[in-house]
């Protein structure tokens, strides 16, 4: 995956607003895709992190919006949302609501840009319901599950979400070490999806933990304090691409 800075005249970087497409979530990639997850940026300049990590190797942010009610923390607003595209108008906005009435947030997140909009099966009374009124707003939609909900829980819903979310921390905060349980539901997931849905993994995703939710079948890595943290955003999503890299290159010989 090119992670470099485009020279004149090169292919841009699929991280790059030029590269935005819509329908991201809709195709199956071409490599796995990084997802930036603005919990761990630096909020004072979140706008000038944004652009920086769509310059620099990331094909999409991520925003994590909690209530203080589903997860002991609260986070993001639609206006943070709205913030975002202002910075990155052609970026692609993945928005995770981790929230216990998801359905009071669709149309705010539609108005301020979400490109997509992610909501819990744990408190979804009619998950199909949500995934047809966030469509009519003009955003894809995906279903995520914390580590301790049984997978089964999705099945009923496999090929009617763009997207399905595998929570590999307890969801709240960033900075938690990875859940390697939560590598046997992605597995699941995949076996049953095949290349209809994309397949996302979120919490505790560094350079090292990576390459096996590649190989264990997720094709969109969330990262936030391994992207944001120390060492610089361009080199840390370097790490991380080579990471991805190894493990679809082992699920794919």
């Amino acid at each position: 995956m090119n992670i470099a800075p485009a020279e004149s005249g090169a292919r841009p970087l699929l991280g790059s607003p030029m590269a935005a497409d819509p329908s991201l979530f809709r195709r199956s990639p071409a490599h796995p895709l990084l997802a930036a997850s603005i919990l761990s940026a630096d909020l004072g300049r979140l706008g000038e992190q944004c652009i920086e990590a769509m310059t620099h190797g990331a094909d999409l942010i991520h925003v994590d919006v909690m209530d203080g009610h589903f997860v002991p923390n609260l986070s993001m607003g639609p206006a943070v949302c709205a913030a975002v595209r202002k910075a990155c108008p052609h970026a692609f906005l993945d928005v995770h609501l981790m929230v216990t009435d998801p359905g009071c947030f669709l149309e705010p997140f539609a108005k301020a840009g979400a490109s997509s909009i992610t909501f819990h099966v744990e408190v979804a009374k009619d998950p199909m319901h949500l995934a047809t009124k966030a469509r009519a707003l003009g955003m894809g939609v995906g279903l995520a599950s914390n580590p301790e909900t049984p997978v089964h829980r999705h099945e009923p819903f496999l090929r009617a979400f763009d997207v399905h979310l595998v929570m590999s921390v307890h969801p709240g905060f960033s900075g938690q070490a990875f859940l390697p349980r939560s590598l046997e539901k992605t597995r699941w997931l995949r076996q049953r999806l095949g290349s209809e849905a994309r397949l996302e993994m979120d919490g505790g995703i560094t350079a090292t933990t990576a390459s096996d939710c590649v190989r264990a079948g997720a094709d969109v890595l969330v990262s936030a304090s391994a992207l944001f943290g120390g060492g610089g955003i361009q080199a840390n999503a370097a790490a991380l691409h080579r990471a991805a890299s190894v493990g679809y290159d082992a699920a794919h010989v």
